[in-house]
């Protein structure tokens, strides 16, 4: 199965053109409002699986003593944030940035794949 690495942006559009490894263009169309995780298998428009890869990104990563305070400023803000065991990762943005460290918490930039929570609403794809 090939396998098509994407950074979070456009794991969460409906219709998306996208060059695998090989060079290779495909497009997809995907049901409004999915969202593709890493590990999702999705179907090509010409009936070909691809496996989903979560593409490396710039990050911040977060920890604090407060983390449901430092959470609840980025929820305000309606900032796609991924919860992790003791760490929150936020997309790199020097404001936000700056807001973190003046809660108290501690900031360090890491490229990792972004996996953010979908929401009260939200699901994601499963294939």
């Amino acid at each position: 199965m090939e396998r098509l690495e994407l950074p979070f942006e456009l794991r969460q559009r409906s219709r998306l053109r996208a060059r695998l490894a090989s060079g290779e263009e495909v497009r997809l169309m995907l049901e409004r409002g999915t969202v593709m995780r890493g590990g999702d298998v999705v179907r090509t428009t010409d009936g070909r699986e691809l496996q989903i890869v979560a593409a490396k990104e710039k990050l911040l990563h977060i920890e604090s003593d407060q983390l449901a305070r430092v959470a609840y400023h980025l929820g305000n803000r309606h900032v796609p944030v991924q919860v992790g065991d003791g760490f929150l990762r936020i997309e790199e943005d020097h404001v936000l940035e700056e807001m973190a460290r003046q809660l108290g918490a501690r900031v360090s930039h890491v490229e990792a794949p972004f996996e953010p929570e979908a929401g009260a609403y939200g699901g994601h794809h499963h294939a």
